[in-house]
């Protein structure tokens, strides 16, 4: 018998765990599933975008190599340019590090900061790849509530009660996955202040911030504390369609005194992997020139947009369910009346779901809510079928109990 590590004890991947295993094997058998489970845009015929398509042609044999460990300097450039546009001071290209996207580039940023214990503050809701992350670099996340009541903006309260003398940090994710919320600039302000009150530093996971709808505009945190130490993460999976490539960045920020030490920490870490992926790098300046393309599909007829819309006007309809509605992403984060539907266990709702409707989700737990009251719903299917999705749910709740 080998044994798994205990490392793994309080890691999960619902988004592509247990149900979804279930889900493809219906799916072998016959049955067509329709997968709102992952926010990846290519598989609803979301295309390449032109841009990237350009910086391709006739630029391959520039990606066979190795490049520098921290990435391609066009790349870094690129990069650095676009978030000093977004306000973020006295950074250069040598403060960007470049990963396979910001799945890895997290790893990076937490393995060089935790001691055995040490706590990280993570939203819940929030997308398990930071609390898993925790875990596996020895630390323990502490989960802050974020507030429905309130838009499902970050309780400074409730942040401030949990920070003791291991905490190392705050996660924030902005616009936030699950609930697809955008956080205001007063919001980013008082985050900023606890963060300096008890001297942490401050994760910011901003790879939506291309896609805000209603008007809204994204502020980076980092823009409104130039004297705190921030990693601002982003990459190009959500606004540029390109799940697959990989491609993902970090932006260390602050005080350079405050961040050296562990800045060689993920040199360490950057060196050792070689590289991240060349063929991605290629297109990041092209990507980060071209706006047209997240903003055409945020846009009143565009394609989220109008997804939205469709979600939105059928969920309206359904008893016994409640949502704030998402500025931000193609999330939604519902609310069930546990009283009326009596559910105790929200991955058996998703499970029955499943086969009963053919529509796979991933319940709230996979978010790490601790209720079994929430759902996440990726609204990337064309407007009609996401339509068709959301009264197929609601004849499912119609009558359902546990």
């Amino acid at each position: 018998m080998i044994d798994c590590a205990e490392r793994m004890e309080y890691v999960h991947s619902d988004i592509r765990g247990p149900l979804f295993v279930e889900a493809m094997q219906m799916q072998e058998q016959g049955a067509d599933i329709l997968k709102l489970n992952t926010g990846n845009p290519a598989a609803f015929g979301f295309g390449l975008p032109e841009s990237i398509r350009n910086a391709l042609e006739g630029h391959l044999e520039e990606a066979v190599g190795y490049c520098d460990f921290k990435g391609m300097p066009k790349a870094r450039k690129a990069i650095c340019k676009y978030h000093k546009q977004k306000g973020i001071q006295g950074i250069t290209p040598d403060d960007v590090f470049i990963g396979n996207g910001v799945s890895e580039v997290v790893s990076f940023a937490l393995m060089p900061l935790l001691n055995s214990g040490d706590e990280v503050l993570v939203p819940t809701p929030s997308y398990s790849l930071w609390g898993n992350s925790v875990h596996l670099a020895g630390g323990k996340p502490v989960f802050y509530r974020c507030d429905e009541q309130a838009n499902w903006y970050p309780d400074g309260s409730d942040i401030r009660a949990k920070i003791n003398a291991r905490t190392k940090a705050i996660v924030l994710i902005n616009p936030n996955n699950p609930t697809g919320m955008l956080y205001p600039e007063e919001v980013l302000r008082q985050i900023a202040d606890i963060a300096r009150d008890h001297k942490l530093l401050i994760f910011s996971d901003e790879i939506y911030d291309r896609l805000v709808m209603d008007g809204l505009q994204h502020v980076s945190i980092a823009a409104l504390a130039p004297d705190l130490p921030v990693v601002t993460m982003n990459g190009l999976s959500k606004s540029h369609c390109l799940c697959g490539y990989r491609c993902g960045w970090m932006v260390i920020s602050g005080p350079c005194k405050l961040t050296e030490e562990y800045r060689q920490g993920i040199i360490k870490l950057t060196s050792m992997r070689l590289c991240a992926n060349t063929l991605a790098q290629l297109v990041i300046p092209a990507a980060l020139e071209d706006m047209e393309t997240p903003l055409s599909m945020v846009s009143p007829g565009g394609r989220i947009y109008e997804q939205r819309r469709a979600a939105v006007s059928e969920l309206e309809k359904i008893a016994g369910l409640s949502f704030v509605k998402n500025n931000s992403a193609f999330y939604l984060f519902p609310k069930l009346d546990v009283k009326k539907f009596h559910i105790t266990d929200d991955k058996k709702f998703a499970r029955d779901l499943l086969h009963a409707a053919n529509i796979l989700l991933v319940p709230g737990s996979g978010f790490d809510w601790q209720e079994p009251d929430h759902f996440r719903i990726v609204m990337l299917p064309q407007a009609e079928v996401l339509k068709d999705a959301m009264r197929r749910l609601g004849e499912f709740l119609d009558g359902y109990r546990q």
